[in-house]
């Protein structure tokens, strides 16, 4: 049996749960200022250190995109 673990200091003898705000997780959590949520593989995770770089990374992707491949003719 495993030995009990020592009580956290920071935790408190009792909680009010009903003054606390409870916000739903996963894909069912709300939008926050447009902003929204999505897991990353842990590789892809891995590449990028900051929201910041992974945002950049992807706008690169939305402008190349954007753009016609040599050889083709836009109609």
């Amino acid at each position: 049996m495993d030995e009990p673990q020592p009580a956290d200091e920071d935790m408190r003898d009792e909680y009010d749960f009903a003054s606390m705000t409870l916000l739903p997780r996963g894909r069912f959590a709300p939008e926050r200022d447009g902003m929204r949520m999505a897991i990353l593989a842990p590789d892809v995770a891995s590449v990028f250190t900051s929201d910041d770089e992974l945002n950049e990374a992807l706008r690169l992707i939305l402008r190349l995109r954007a753009m016609p491949l040599a050889g083709t003719t836009v109609p």
